[in-house]
């Protein structure tokens, strides 16, 4: 049994998103001894990558399943290209007009409701037209609740519990309210602190905090686990530290050992807001690690111009706790476990240690 997990990259400039190919089993043998999975699209243009990569390199046009994290456009959007291109088993989604009184009536308009923020307005949209599109294939749709997974166990979700994703949508109606400006703000302060000053980190020295915070769009996030060969890897989207945590309790309930994990998907392109050192001390171990035993990947753009992602803080976290990091950047990443070998794909370079970092830079 193996896998292999294929990152591409989405976006241009400071713009990124999320669009991973991966499948599982006997790599060698017949298209039906393998499952070929999608999580997240990124945006259309992705999603054509998406579907062009999957023919070239798994050799099919069927994706047996296709996992949509949450509704943020720089994930979802690839995913409508991915269902009208191929065919899909079954597509795992949230449906939060099912769990909101407010969303199912906001859904009438388009989700153009004073309640809701253009940005989240237009999340909620695309995953009513993604459903829309699952209902038009044929494609049956799942809730990744925490508790789901396939049969045998090689992909379970473990984040967001029902209840948890419950909340968070009552806390999406309240804080997307936002106004623009209050937002530009932000924004600006956050560019501010970026360019203040540098600070110095070392192996033992760590500046990252435990106290960011990320939207309840982003900590709504499937974070699913697949082992094949007992081998572990884990796909966490955009989720911040509590759904991180909920996360981790299932885990360690089981057993779970930190740095245990063979590979990792950084949290929302590398933000400093989504992890702590709390936190990735139970996902990764202690700090002080000198030997480089798993690998952790970050989907981020090309381009870095004002600091946001990755954060150096947090490339240094993973770092320091043995996990090397690597990056999209521009081109497709290829992790892989018992896999056959590709023409023309060459090793990756991790992201080197950074002795010093922005004071509170990032996003």
């Amino acid at each position: 049994m193996g896998y292999e997990i294929d990152f591409l990259p989405v976006g241009d400039e400071s713009k990124g998103g999320d669009a991973i190919a991966l499948r599982y089993g006997n790599l060698y043998g017949t298209r039906s001894e393998q499952t070929v999975v999608v999580i997240d699209g990124g945006y259309t243009d992705d999603g054509e990558a998406l579907v062009e990569h999957i023919r070239q390199h798994y050799e099919t046009d069927k994706v047996d399943i296709v996992i949509s994290t949450h509704s943020d456009q720089d994930h979802i959007t690839g995913l409508e290209v991915v269902l009208e291109e191929m065919r899909v088993g079954q597509l795992l989604m949230h449906l939060p007009w099912q769990h909101s009184a407010m969303l199912t009536l906001a859904r009438k308009s388009a989700f153009k409701v004073g309640a809701l923020s253009e940005k989240v307005e237009k999340s909620f949209q695309a995953a009513s037209d993604l459903e829309a599109i699952a209902h038009r294939k044929g494609v049956p749709i799942v809730e990744p609740f925490a508790g789901t997974q396939t049969r045998g166990g090689a992909l379970r979700i473990l984040g967001p519990s029902k209840a948890y994703y419950e909340r968070l949508l009552t806390e999406v109606e309240v804080t997307s309210a936002r106004k623009a400006t209050s937002a530009l703000q932000d924004h600006l302060l956050e560019l501010a602190k970026a360019a203040a000053k540098l600070v110095p980190e070392t192996p033992w020295l760590e500046t990252l905090r435990d106290d960011g915070k990320t939207s309840p769009t982003n900590n709504s996030s499937v974070i699913t686990l697949m082992t094949v060969d007992s081998q572990k890897s884990l796909f966490t989207g955009d989720a911040g530290i509590p759904a991180l945590e909920q996360a981790l309790d299932i885990l360690e309930a089981e057993g779970f050992e930190a740095g245990t994990l063979n590979f990792v998907q950084v949290p929302h392109h590398g933000s400093r807001r989504n992890v702590g050192p709390s936190v990735l001390n139970r996902l990764l171990g202690l700090k002080g690690q000198s030997a480089r035993h798993s690998t952790a990947l970050a989907s981020v753009p090309p381009k870095n111009p004002e600091h946001k992602h990755p954060s150096k803080k947090v490339t240094n976290a993973f770092h320091r706790r043995g996990y090397n990091v690597h990056l999209t950047q521009g081109g497709k990443k290829w992790h892989y476990h018992d896999a056959p070998s590709r023409d023309g794909w060459g090793t990756s370079t991790p992201v080197n240690f950074h002795n010093q970092v922005e004071e509170d830079g990032g996003v």
